[in-house]
């Protein structure tokens, strides 16, 4: 899960790499943080698709289902 302080840190990272750079370290840190943003993301992505239904003009409902597994 992806905090705001982990959101905050990822822009000071961000803005320090465009001002002054960054050291190895700190670039790591910036690699881990960004990974964490970006899993967290898709994990909420698939869970709005997942519980989203399409509404059909006949009035049915059909769960959202993943292309690849059909």
């Amino acid at each position: 899960m992806v905090t705001d302080a982990m959101i905050q840190r990822i822009n000071e990272l961000a803005k320090k790499a465009k001002n002054e750079g960054l050291t190895p370290e700190e670039k790591e840190e910036q690699q881990k943080l960004r990974t964490a943003y970006v899993a967290g993301f898709k994990q909420s992505l698939r869970a709005q698709l997942d519980s989203s239904v399409i509404l059909r003009p006949d009035g049915t409902k059909e769960a959202v289902r993943d292309r690849k597994k059909s």
